[in-house]
């Protein structure tokens, strides 16, 4: 089985765009992996990040490697697979083992509760894939210090129950041969989130029960499409994308029908929002909304269905995203490759730590509190509540704007989200004191017509982080922190994850602020107190 993208009504809108990259000779060019095609100052980054085409193939290579992995911990007993990664080491496995009903326990957060809920769970049958690409990623390192220690307390010898995938010669990889852990490289020449049929997807996913081998076939079957002028359903998507972006409509409604797959727009936002979203420009990805509301945006959905698809399994569908996220690149006439504004929230948030050393960190003062909710931020000095707040908000975003709404809480707490999603917008709101707190946006959705996204904090800094700073300025900012209760200890370094989130979530903060961008942080003193109040107010709205 292969692909299919049906353009509905955008078919002659994007006729005109892929006839231009077809009489370039884009389609053959980009499959053969020709590094000129997005400009000589792209040239250097894209010879090493071409990689991901060859995948279906060169990928097969780990699966005997992979397989020794999995026949071990059967053997052993370990079924609760933990994925400790952010981004790309972590997004695509999710996907996979959602769609292939594989149990795993994605650790791409610094929350403490959820990191120690995680901790608690079958400790004693646990195998941890620690996956960093750099080798050196603060979110990855924290887990791996966290559960060696648990390991060790527990008695178990965490060489036996740790598992790296990372790219050659990293630090990571270094740590982990001094450890004597097992090791599984990744190709250099792909970047993180291209990565999802290397190492990093397949990895965990394997160890989780997913077959791997069936996603490369169906990402092989699709491949030999990719250099044809016609028929190149890569092409079709790119030029969809591009054409729409160039024409004003930037924000990607990514609405998912029902499918064999699940999952998918989460995985699809980090790979355009972080290629596209540079030097002003950009496409944003908008999961969770169900129609195209504003002159500004356009609707794909996944799977079978009217209008605008992408239909096809899932190891295809990785691929044909891939390729097409690149061709929209050439479109846009930006690098797809690099990510040059996400260090700077990094680089905030070590500088917070350092300078703050044993004390607070610079939270400021909150120019208001209502009930179990502060705010902080440079406001109007006429907003007495929450709902003044929310209110000014909504009509700070700017024609052709966006609203991006930052949770820097645990993405898995038990606020009973069973309504979320599959509600109508009357039945959610008559349950908005039981939801979580990511109905929020549904909320904010129904009470404007710009396009309102949702990330879990620090999750989306390795995703939508990039497009927030160096896309179009014309985002407005929510951001939303909570109290700890339960702080988790990093051994090795001085701080808790429940300090990091915090530095992570002001460092970030800084990074929009400094730019001008209208942003507002609410602060949770009790997160489920906090979090109904917050639905409450905005269901009044």
């Amino acid at each position: 089985m292969t692909i299919e993208v049906t353009l509905g009504d955008e078919a002659d809108a994007v006729t005109a765009v892929k006839d231009k990259l077809v009489a370039e000779g884009v389609p053959a060019a980009l499959a053969a992996g020709d590094s000129t095609l997005w400009g000589p100052q792209a040239q250097s980054e894209a010879a090493i990040r071409l990689g991901w085409l060859d995948l279906p193939r060169s990928s097969r290579e780990l699966l005997p490697e992979i397989a020794k992995l999995v026949e071990r911990a059967r053997a052993e007993g370990l079924d609760h697979v933990v994925l400790a990664g952010m981004g790309g080491s972590s997004l695509a496995p999710e996907v996979i083992c959602a769609t292939e009903d594989a149990p795993l326990t994605v650790l791409d957060t610094t929350d403490p509760h959820q990191v120690r809920r995680a901790l608690a769970d079958r400790l004693d049958r646990t195998i941890v894939v620690v996956a960093s690409k750099s080798g050196g990623t603060i979110e990855t390192d924290s887990h791996r210090r966290v559960y060696e220690q648990a390991f060790r307390d527990a008695g178990i010898d965490p060489a036996e129950r740790i598992v790296v995938v990372t790219d050659p010669g990293s630090p990571l990889e270094r740590t982990a041969i001094e450890a004597g852990y097992p090791v599984v490289l990744a190709d250099p020449n792909v970047g993180g989130r291209y990565s999802a049929l290397t190492a990093f997807g397949l990895v965990p996913s394997a160890l989780a029960g997913a077959d791997v081998t069936r996603l490369l076939d169906d990402a092989a079957a699709v491949a030999p499409l990719l250099a044809q002028d016609e028929g190149n359903p890569g092409l079709e998507l790119g030029a969809l994308l591009g054409a729409r972006a160039l024409h004003g409509r930037d924000k990607l409604i990514l609405r998912d029908a029902p499918s064999d797959i699940t999952g998918l727009p989460d995985w699809i936002e980090q790979l355009i929002a972080e290629s596209t979203g540079k030097e002003g420009k950009g496409i944003l990805p908008v999961v969770g909304a169900e129609a195209a509301e504003a002159d500004d945006q356009f609707l794909v959905t996944i799977g079978p269905d009217s209008g605008t698809t992408v239909d096809g399994p899932l190891g295809a569908q990785f691929l044909v995203w891939e390729y097409a996220t690149a061709v929209a690149g050439r479109v846009l006439g930006i690098n797809p490759f690099d990510q040059p504004n996400v260090a700077e929230s990094k680089e905030n948030t070590t500088r917070i730590l350092q300078e703050a050393g044993d004390g607070p960190l610079p939270t400021g003062t909150p120019v208001l509190t209502d009930g179990p909710v502060e705010v902080y931020g440079d406001l109007p000095g006429d907003l007495k509540n929450l709902a003044d707040v929310l209110t000014w908000l909504l009509r700070a975003i700017p024609e052709r704007g966006y609203l991006a709404i930052m949770a820097y809480l645990d993405r898995e707490a038990a606020f009973d989200a069973a309504v979320v999603g599959e509600a109508s917008f009357e039945e959610m709101t008559e349950t908005w004191a039981s939801a979580d707190v990511a109905t929020l946006r549904a909320l904010l959705d129904y009470r404007t017509d710009h396009a309102v996204t949702f990330g879990w904090g620090p999750r989306f800094l390795h995703s939508t982080g990039q497009y927030h700073k160096g896309g179009p300025a014309s985002g407005v900012f929510l951001q939303i922190t909570g109290a700890v209760t339960d702080d988790v200890e990093v051994p090795g370094k001085p701080y808790t994850l429940g300090r990091l989130q915090l530095a992570q979530a002001l460092g970030d903060l800084g990074a929009l602020t400094s730019r001008g961008r209208p942003a507002v942080r609410l602060h949770l003193t009790d997160r489920v107190a906090g979090v109904r109040h917050l639905l409450s107010v905005a269901e009044e709205l």
